[in-house]
Protein backbone atom coordinates (compact mmCIF):
# COMPACT_ATOMS: atom_id res chain seq x y z
CA UNK A 1 0.00 0.00 0.00
CA UNK A 2 1.12 3.82 -0.72
CA UNK A 3 1.63 4.71 2.77
CA UNK A 4 0.56 8.39 2.88
CA UNK A 5 -1.67 10.22 4.78
CA UNK A 6 -5.32 10.16 3.66
CA UNK A 7 -7.92 12.56 3.43
CA UNK A 8 -11.57 12.19 3.03
CA UNK A 9 -14.75 14.07 1.66
CA UNK A 10 -16.88 15.40 4.11
CA UNK A 11 -19.88 13.56 4.76
CA UNK A 12 -22.51 16.64 5.54
CA UNK A 13 -26.25 15.46 7.28
CA UNK A 14 -28.91 17.67 7.74
CA UNK A 15 -29.69 17.56 11.35
CA UNK A 16 -33.27 18.94 12.41
CA UNK A 17 -31.45 20.85 15.46
CA UNK A 18 -28.46 21.72 13.15
CA UNK A 19 -26.91 25.13 12.37
CA UNK A 20 -24.47 26.89 10.32
CA UNK A 21 -20.76 26.87 12.26
CA UNK A 22 -19.68 23.41 10.20
CA UNK A 23 -19.47 25.97 7.62
CA UNK A 24 -19.06 28.82 9.27
CA UNK A 25 -16.25 27.86 12.08
CA UNK A 26 -14.55 24.68 10.70
CA UNK A 27 -14.64 25.34 6.58
CA UNK A 28 -17.24 22.69 5.06
CA UNK A 29 -18.90 22.90 1.85
CA UNK A 30 -21.79 25.88 2.68
CA UNK A 31 -25.06 23.97 2.21
CA UNK A 32 -27.26 26.23 4.04
CA UNK A 33 -28.51 26.51 7.85
CA UNK A 34 -29.54 22.78 9.12
CA UNK A 35 -26.17 20.92 8.37
CA UNK A 36 -25.42 19.08 12.16
CA UNK A 37 -23.30 16.52 11.34
CA UNK A 38 -19.90 16.21 9.46
CA UNK A 39 -19.05 12.37 8.93
CA UNK A 40 -14.98 13.10 8.88
CA UNK A 41 -14.19 9.42 8.75
CA UNK A 42 -16.94 6.54 7.76
CA UNK A 43 -17.54 2.98 7.31
CA UNK A 44 -20.90 2.95 7.78
CA UNK A 45 -22.68 0.99 4.34
CA UNK A 46 -25.31 4.24 3.86
CA UNK A 47 -22.59 6.58 4.24
CA UNK A 48 -18.64 5.59 3.34
CA UNK A 49 -16.08 8.24 2.97
CA UNK A 50 -14.44 9.07 0.18
CA UNK A 51 -10.64 9.54 -0.39
CA UNK A 52 -9.93 13.13 -1.63
CA UNK A 53 -6.10 12.95 -1.78
CA UNK A 54 -3.44 11.22 -3.30
CA UNK A 55 -3.16 7.94 -5.74
CA UNK A 56 -6.56 6.73 -4.12
CA UNK A 57 -8.16 9.92 -4.82
CA UNK A 58 -11.82 8.54 -5.47
CA UNK A 59 -11.81 5.32 -3.72
CA UNK A 60 -13.82 4.65 -0.72
CA UNK A 61 -12.21 3.43 2.59
CA UNK A 62 -14.05 0.03 2.60
CA UNK A 63 -12.82 -0.78 -0.89
CA UNK A 64 -9.26 0.17 0.51
CA UNK A 65 -9.94 -2.02 3.31
CA UNK A 66 -10.79 -4.66 1.11
CA UNK A 67 -7.62 -4.34 -1.12
CA UNK A 68 -5.13 -3.80 1.40
CA UNK A 69 -6.26 -5.19 4.84
CA UNK A 70 -3.80 -5.50 7.55
CA UNK A 71 -2.17 -2.62 5.44
CA UNK A 72 -4.35 -0.45 6.27
CA UNK A 73 -6.17 -1.62 9.50
CA UNK A 74 -3.14 -3.05 11.09
CA UNK A 75 -2.89 -7.44 11.50
CA UNK A 76 -4.84 -7.20 14.98
CA UNK A 77 -7.63 -4.93 13.74
CA UNK A 78 -8.43 -7.08 10.75
CA UNK A 79 -8.70 -10.11 12.71
CA UNK A 80 -11.01 -8.25 15.22
CA UNK A 81 -13.19 -6.57 12.84
CA UNK A 82 -13.33 -8.77 9.90
CA UNK A 83 -12.59 -5.93 7.62
CA UNK A 84 -15.18 -3.04 9.16
CA UNK A 85 -13.73 0.01 10.43
CA UNK A 86 -14.32 0.35 14.34
CA UNK A 87 -14.40 4.03 14.58
CA UNK A 88 -16.72 7.12 13.67
CA UNK A 89 -15.42 10.33 13.50
CA UNK A 90 -17.60 13.29 13.66
CA UNK A 91 -18.00 17.32 14.21
CA UNK A 92 -21.19 18.37 15.16
CA UNK A 93 -22.77 21.77 15.37
CA UNK A 94 -25.71 21.94 18.14
CA UNK A 95 -27.91 24.76 17.68
CA UNK A 96 -30.59 24.07 19.08
CA UNK A 97 -30.27 20.92 21.60
CA UNK A 98 -30.25 17.43 20.40
CA UNK A 99 -33.03 14.88 21.77
CA UNK A 100 -32.20 13.15 25.04
CA UNK A 101 -30.91 9.65 23.72
CA UNK A 102 -29.14 6.58 25.06
CA UNK A 103 -27.29 3.78 22.91
CA UNK A 104 -27.19 0.03 23.06
CA UNK A 105 -23.96 -1.66 24.27
CA UNK A 106 -22.06 -4.42 22.19
CA UNK A 107 -24.79 -7.14 23.45
CA UNK A 108 -27.54 -5.83 22.99
CA UNK A 109 -27.00 -4.15 19.82
CA UNK A 110 -25.73 -7.39 17.79
CA UNK A 111 -28.55 -8.80 19.10
CA UNK A 112 -31.44 -6.33 17.81
CA UNK A 113 -29.73 -4.81 15.07
CA UNK A 114 -26.94 -7.11 13.93
CA UNK A 115 -24.34 -3.79 14.98
CA UNK A 116 -21.92 -2.28 17.34
CA UNK A 117 -22.80 -0.85 20.60
CA UNK A 118 -22.49 2.58 20.47
CA UNK A 119 -19.62 4.15 23.19
CA UNK A 120 -18.33 7.78 22.41
CA UNK A 121 -16.22 10.43 23.19
CA UNK A 122 -16.57 14.54 23.22
CA UNK A 123 -13.83 16.98 22.72
CA UNK A 124 -15.36 20.35 22.71
CA UNK A 125 -14.47 22.81 20.24
CA UNK A 126 -16.15 25.82 21.07
CA UNK A 127 -19.58 26.73 23.45
CA UNK A 128 -21.49 29.26 23.80
CA UNK A 129 -21.92 31.14 27.62
CA UNK A 130 -24.13 29.24 29.58
CA UNK A 131 -23.99 25.75 27.31
CA UNK A 132 -24.43 22.54 28.59
CA UNK A 133 -24.61 18.96 27.92
CA UNK A 134 -26.83 16.36 29.40
CA UNK A 135 -24.47 13.22 30.87
CA UNK A 136 -26.85 10.82 33.03
CA UNK A 137 -28.73 10.98 36.00
CA UNK A 138 -28.52 13.49 39.02
CA UNK A 139 -28.83 10.47 41.35
CA UNK A 140 -29.78 7.14 41.68
CA UNK A 141 -33.41 6.20 39.80
CA UNK A 142 -35.52 3.22 39.73
CA UNK A 143 -36.86 2.11 36.46
CA UNK A 144 -40.52 3.03 37.68
CA UNK A 145 -39.60 6.33 38.76
CA UNK A 146 -38.17 7.53 35.59
CA UNK A 147 -40.95 5.94 33.68
CA UNK A 148 -43.25 8.14 35.46
CA UNK A 149 -40.99 10.82 34.83
CA UNK A 150 -41.38 10.52 31.11
CA UNK A 151 -44.86 9.90 30.98
CA UNK A 152 -45.61 13.04 32.59
CA UNK A 153 -43.13 15.52 30.69
CA UNK A 154 -40.51 15.42 34.03
CA UNK A 155 -37.60 13.74 32.71
CA UNK A 156 -35.56 16.77 32.86
CA UNK A 157 -35.78 17.17 36.69
CA UNK A 158 -33.69 13.57 37.30
CA UNK A 159 -31.07 14.81 34.72
CA UNK A 160 -27.36 15.96 35.44
CA UNK A 161 -26.45 18.99 33.14
CA UNK A 162 -22.87 19.80 33.27
CA UNK A 163 -21.63 23.31 32.24
CA UNK A 164 -18.84 23.16 28.75
CA UNK A 165 -15.93 25.38 27.93
CA UNK A 166 -13.36 24.76 24.91
CA UNK A 167 -11.48 22.34 25.80
CA UNK A 168 -13.81 20.19 27.92
CA UNK A 169 -13.78 16.17 26.56
CA UNK A 170 -15.95 13.50 27.93
CA UNK A 171 -16.48 9.62 27.52
CA UNK A 172 -19.90 8.28 27.30
CA UNK A 173 -20.53 4.85 27.78
CA UNK A 174 -23.31 2.66 26.30
CA UNK A 175 -26.36 2.74 28.30
CA UNK A 176 -25.81 6.67 29.20
CA UNK A 177 -28.67 9.07 29.12
CA UNK A 178 -27.49 12.07 27.68
CA UNK A 179 -27.88 14.75 25.63
CA UNK A 180 -25.53 17.86 23.37
CA UNK A 181 -26.55 21.16 24.15
CA UNK A 182 -27.34 24.14 22.19
CA UNK A 183 -24.88 26.61 21.20
CA UNK A 184 -22.16 23.11 21.10
CA UNK A 185 -19.83 22.44 18.36
CA UNK A 186 -17.43 19.38 19.05
CA UNK A 187 -15.41 16.48 18.02
CA UNK A 188 -17.29 12.82 18.06
CA UNK A 189 -15.18 9.51 18.28
CA UNK A 190 -17.53 6.51 18.14
CA UNK A 191 -17.68 2.91 17.78
CA UNK A 192 -18.90 2.36 14.45
CA UNK A 193 -22.91 2.57 14.74
CA UNK A 194 -25.92 4.58 13.78
CA UNK A 195 -27.89 2.93 16.43
CA UNK A 196 -29.84 5.79 18.94
CA UNK A 197 -32.69 5.41 21.18
CA UNK A 198 -34.17 8.52 21.45
CA UNK A 199 -36.61 9.10 24.87
CA UNK A 200 -37.01 12.57 24.59
CA UNK A 201 -37.39 15.06 22.12
CA UNK A 202 -38.82 17.99 23.63
CA UNK A 203 -41.88 17.52 21.41
CA UNK A 204 -40.51 18.48 17.99
CA UNK A 205 -41.76 18.46 14.47
CA UNK A 206 -39.99 17.42 11.67
CA UNK A 207 -40.40 19.67 8.14
CA UNK A 208 -43.05 17.15 7.53
CA UNK A 209 -45.19 18.43 10.88
CA UNK A 210 -44.75 15.28 12.01
CA UNK A 211 -43.14 13.72 15.52
CA UNK A 212 -40.02 12.02 15.68
CA UNK A 213 -39.53 8.61 16.38
CA UNK A 214 -38.79 7.78 20.48
CA UNK A 215 -37.27 4.16 21.12
CA UNK A 216 -39.18 3.75 24.65
CA UNK A 217 -38.80 0.43 25.10
CA UNK A 218 -35.40 -0.61 23.88
CA UNK A 219 -34.49 2.65 26.04
CA UNK A 220 -35.11 0.85 28.93
CA UNK A 221 -33.78 -2.09 28.38
CA UNK A 222 -30.20 -0.44 27.93
CA UNK A 223 -30.09 2.12 30.22
CA UNK A 224 -28.18 2.35 33.18
CA UNK A 225 -30.20 4.02 36.01
CA UNK A 226 -27.34 5.08 38.27
CA UNK A 227 -25.55 8.27 38.77
CA UNK A 228 -21.90 7.53 37.89
CA UNK A 229 -19.57 10.47 37.73
CA UNK A 230 -17.31 8.80 35.39
CA UNK A 231 -17.69 10.85 31.98
CA UNK A 232 -15.31 13.59 32.67
CA UNK A 233 -11.78 13.14 30.84
CA UNK A 234 -9.38 14.82 33.25
CA UNK A 235 -5.74 16.27 31.54
CA UNK A 236 -3.40 19.06 31.52
CA UNK A 237 -4.19 21.66 29.13
CA UNK A 238 -0.62 23.51 30.35
CA UNK A 239 1.19 20.20 28.95
CA UNK A 240 2.93 20.51 25.49
CA UNK A 241 3.31 16.91 23.83
CA UNK A 242 1.11 14.14 24.18
CA UNK A 243 -1.35 12.94 26.98
CA UNK A 244 -3.78 10.07 26.84
CA UNK A 245 -7.53 11.22 26.83
CA UNK A 246 -9.57 7.99 26.61
CA UNK A 247 -8.16 4.59 26.50
CA UNK A 248 -11.31 1.90 26.58
CA UNK A 249 -11.43 -1.33 24.24
CA UNK A 250 -12.89 0.56 21.54
CA UNK A 251 -10.22 3.08 20.87
CA UNK A 252 -7.54 4.85 22.79
CA UNK A 253 -7.46 8.74 22.00
CA UNK A 254 -3.93 10.96 22.89
CA UNK A 255 -4.47 14.46 23.39
CA UNK A 256 -1.33 16.27 21.10
CA UNK A 257 -0.59 20.17 22.21
CA UNK A 258 2.19 20.80 20.01
CA UNK A 259 4.55 23.92 19.46
CA UNK A 260 6.95 22.49 17.47
CA UNK A 261 8.26 19.66 14.96
CA UNK A 262 7.24 16.30 16.23
CA UNK A 263 8.48 12.55 15.49
CA UNK A 264 6.74 9.70 16.18
CA UNK A 265 7.36 5.64 16.27
CA UNK A 266 4.29 4.08 15.01
CA UNK A 267 6.28 0.77 14.25
CA UNK A 268 4.82 -1.36 17.20
CA UNK A 269 1.38 -0.02 16.89
CA UNK A 270 -0.37 -2.47 14.38
CA UNK A 271 -3.08 -0.49 13.98
CA UNK A 272 -4.34 2.53 11.95
CA UNK A 273 -4.14 6.04 13.25
CA UNK A 274 -6.65 8.80 12.76
CA UNK A 275 -5.42 12.57 13.37
CA UNK A 276 -8.23 14.77 14.37
CA UNK A 277 -7.10 18.56 14.15
CA UNK A 278 -8.86 20.34 16.46
CA UNK A 279 -6.86 23.62 16.66
CA UNK A 280 -3.83 25.39 14.21
CA UNK A 281 -2.20 23.59 11.59
CA UNK A 282 0.37 21.22 10.94
CA UNK A 283 2.05 19.12 8.04
CA UNK A 284 1.87 15.54 8.12
CA UNK A 285 4.76 13.68 6.74
CA UNK A 286 4.97 9.34 6.03
CA UNK A 287 7.09 7.61 3.87
CA UNK A 288 5.32 8.43 0.54
CA UNK A 289 4.14 11.40 1.07
CA UNK A 290 2.44 14.30 2.82
CA UNK A 291 -0.63 16.00 3.95
CA UNK A 292 -1.50 19.38 5.55
CA UNK A 293 -4.27 19.57 8.11
CA UNK A 294 -5.90 22.13 9.33
CA UNK A 295 -8.55 22.98 12.39
CA UNK A 296 -11.77 20.97 11.19
CA UNK A 297 -10.44 18.28 9.32
CA UNK A 298 -9.31 14.33 10.14
CA UNK A 299 -6.66 12.15 8.29
CA UNK A 300 -6.31 8.09 8.35
CA UNK A 301 -2.49 7.15 8.80
CA UNK A 302 -2.37 3.50 7.58
CA UNK A 303 -1.20 0.93 9.73
CA UNK A 304 1.66 -0.22 7.60
CA UNK A 305 3.26 3.75 8.45
CA UNK A 306 6.24 3.02 10.76
CA UNK A 307 7.19 6.10 11.57
CA UNK A 308 5.33 9.88 11.89
CA UNK A 309 6.49 13.48 11.46
CA UNK A 310 4.21 16.57 12.67
CA UNK A 311 5.67 19.92 11.62
CA UNK A 312 3.97 22.62 13.35
CA UNK A 313 4.55 26.16 15.23
CA UNK A 314 0.81 25.51 16.60
CA UNK A 315 -1.21 22.69 16.73
CA UNK A 316 -3.89 20.71 18.66
CA UNK A 317 -4.95 17.23 17.68
CA UNK A 318 -6.90 14.00 18.40
CA UNK A 319 -4.84 11.19 18.07
CA UNK A 320 -7.17 7.87 17.66
CA UNK A 321 -6.01 4.25 17.25
CA UNK A 322 -6.87 0.95 18.18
Amino acid sequence: MECYPLLFDPILMERLWGGTRLHEVLGKPDRGAGIGESWELSGVPAAVSVVSNGLYSGEDLNTLIGTFGAELLGTRVLERFGGEFPVLIKFIDAREDLSIQLHPDDAMARRRHNSFGKTEMWYIMDADPGASLIVGFNRDVQPREYQEALAEGRLTELLHYEPVTEGDAYFINAGKIHAIGGGILLAEIQQTSDVTYRVYDFDRRDAQGKLRELHTEQALEAMDFKQRDDFCLAYDRTVTGGQVLADTPYFTTHFLHLTSDTHKDLSDRDSFTVLVCVDGTAEVVLKDGTAKVRRGETLLLPACAESLTLRTKSCKLLEVHL
